[in-house]
């Protein structure tokens, strides 16, 4: 079966809409999706940014939130804009990065729906834990889990193989291949590319 890699950060704006239809379209396609949270921050470092360029470029900022706004009624989705941005996504990536994989696509629409359709804030660990719950989970043990040494590690890991594999913006698709998309405009193309290819194997 074929696959795709799935990269998203929790901060990230259009990561919201293609978490919620990933997994619908990769279905047309015959693809299997595997969820990878990442962090951005430490890849917007390297590149000497110390914040999200849509608050770097005020003018791309402003266009973002009316663009993701019409992405997101385009898609059914609801949409309130949080108060902060970009939100902390840390312990979001940690939980996500801990659970099997069916978990961590709910719980991730749960936080992302929490964030970008209700406005609360995933930095709160109580949010956090409203979305563990969500995904059917208790949330004290995973949280203590997520936050355990080996699991900071392999959140670090992850995001130095995002980087490793030329990873600048989320969310981001990458084939069985390495061809790599980006953008949630870019999703459904991803979705193709990896069915045929896989078909071509």
């Amino acid at each position: 079966m074929a696959r795709l890699d799935f990269w998203y950060e929790f901060a990230s704006t259009y990561s919201y809409p293609a978490a919620m239809r990933i997994e619908e379209r990769a279905e047309k396609y015959g693809v299997e999706v595997y969820w990878r949270p990442f962090l951005l921050g430490p890849i917007f470092a390297d590149q000497g940014w110390t914040d999200s360029p849509f608050n770097l470029y005020p003018a791309k900022g402003r266009y973002m939130w009316r663009d993701i706004a019409r992405v997101c009624e385009a898609c059914g989705l609801p949409f309130a804009r949080p108060a902060a941005f970009p939100q902390n996504g840390l312990l979001g990536a940690r939980v996500a990065l801990c659970l099997d994989p069916r978990e961590r696509m709910l719980f991730t629409r749960a936080l992302y729906t929490s964030e970008f359709a209700g406005g609360r804030d995933i930095a709160d660990a109580s949010v956090v834990a409203d979305a563990i719950a969500a995904a059917g989970l208790p949330p004290d043990p995973v949280i203590e889990h997520a936050l355990s040494p080996a699991n900071r590690a392999a959140l670090r890991a992850q995001t130095e193989e995002a980087k490793a594999r030329g990873l600048f913006g989320a969310p981001s698709f990458v084939c069985a291949d390495g061809e790599l998309f980006w953008g949630h405009d870019r999703m459904e193309e991803a979705l193709a590319w990896a069915a045929l290819r896989a078909g071509e194997a």
